[in-house]
């Protein structure tokens, strides 16, 4: 089997509530890359990265077009189900920039799933679960109608909750201490400042926090409260509450360096920040060796994305992992069918070959990339 054709489309994904935000940034919709591969014995595979806007991490949407653009030449004629192999060239063609490389190595493991009619979960290691864990995200904005938001989720069959925070220390406490109010005994908060903390900002949160835990008998989360990991590790050793890495999570070295350091109790695996799912995969593997639990996730996405989280997460151990999201339940725009079912909290992955999903080709429009 040999690759015959790679396309790239542009998506915009507006938010279904108006806008998400966390730390000091807000968007309205994101900018998604679709990517097509097709091949040489009528099989093709769907893959996509969404870096989350420019001013998150080192990523962006233009550069992902121009990235694709730049490796696919170079992999036509290569076999898509040799996916090491695959992903030594897309390195060997272009150092770093893994946000790139996600949507074609994605795409291929849907043609691997396709070849051998079976699910990317199952070539993942199996269904491990049965349903996946979601988490559902509390943007941040005013306090009180953030507290407002986690009756609604609940409704929904949410009881874990992503709340923003990593703005103004002060206010953020008041966002802590409303949601906290809010929550039920037993429910949890993620709470995730995405590096918008100083240290010293940071220090003074965890310690005006800690005593909620025992008031309302919840359970709190802290998620990547600075940019660096040192400034993380000095929180870290300054609190007892469980402590979540994420932003500064990139591939295999710095989670060994957080291992030896005991900077984290989970991390944050995002598809899109380790080059796609086979170096995800590794990541994955290494966690559960090592006694680590995971957030799976990716930065952002639709229906595709998506269904990627659902088949790393359903073919990682129950025990290791702690949640997930359904980024395609955020946007108004549907870009494939046959995504992960979602109810109560919980999604499940396409049993279908390969990643189950379909790209709905009107939607999408023309390719911005077609190299054959």
């Amino acid at each position: 089997m040999k690759i015959s054709r790679i396309q790239a489309f542009q998506i915009d994904l507006p938010m279904k509530e108006g806008s998400y935000s966390w730390s000091t940034q807000s968007h309205s919709s994101f900018d998604s890359t679709v990517v097509i591969i097709e091949t040489d014995e009528g099989i093709s595979g769907v893959g996509e990265s969404c870096p989350l806007g420019p001013t998150y991490l080192a990523a962006y949407a233009n550069g992902v077009r121009a990235g694709i653009a730049t490796l696919a030449p170079d992999l036509i004629g290569e076999d898509p189900t040799q996916l090491d192999r695959i992903n030594l060239k897309m390195d060997t063609l272009m150092k770093g920039h893994p946000y790139v490389k996600s949507a074609i190595d994605m795409a291929c493991w849907d043609i691997l799933g396709k070849s051998v009619n079976k699910p990317v979960y199952h070539l993942l290691g199996g269904k491990l679960q049965e349903r996946v864990k979601l988490f559902k995200v509390v943007t941040r904005t005013d306090p009180d109608l953030m507290a407002e938001r986690i009756g609604e989720y609940r409704t929904e069959g949410f009881g874990q909750f992503q709340v923003k925070v990593g703005e103004n220390p002060h206010t953020d406490i008041i966002r802590f201490q409303k949601v906290a109010a809010a929550m039920r005994p037993g429910e949890v908060m993620d709470a995730d400042a995405n590096t918008g903390w100083r240290q010293h900002d940071a220090l003074m949160v965890v310690d005006a926090v800690r005593n909620l835990v025992s008031e309302h008998g919840i359970s709190i989360y802290i998620e990547q409260p600075c940019p660096t990991y040192e400034e993380c590790l000095a929180v870290r050793q300054h609190t007892n509450l469980p402590f979540i890495l994420d932003e500064c999570i990139d591939g295999l070295p710095i989670l060994l360096r957080g291992y030896q350091d005991r900077a984290m109790d989970l991390i944050n695996l995002k598809i899109n920040r380790m080059g796609g799912l086979t170096r995800a995969r590794q990541v994955r593997d290494l966690c559960v060796s090592l006694g680590i639990v995971m957030t799976i996730e990716d930065s952002w996405g639709g229906e595709i994305a998506t269904a990627a989280i659902a088949h790393l997460a359903q073919s990682t151990p129950e025990a290791f992992h702690f949640q997930s999201s359904a980024f395609h339940e955020y946007a108004t725009v549907d870009i494939a069918e046959g995504a992960p079912a979602v109810a109560g909290g919980y999604m499940v992955a396409p049993a279908s070959p390969g990643l189950g999903v379909t790209p709905i080709m009107d939607v999408l429009g023309a390719p911005v990339i077609d190299t054959r």
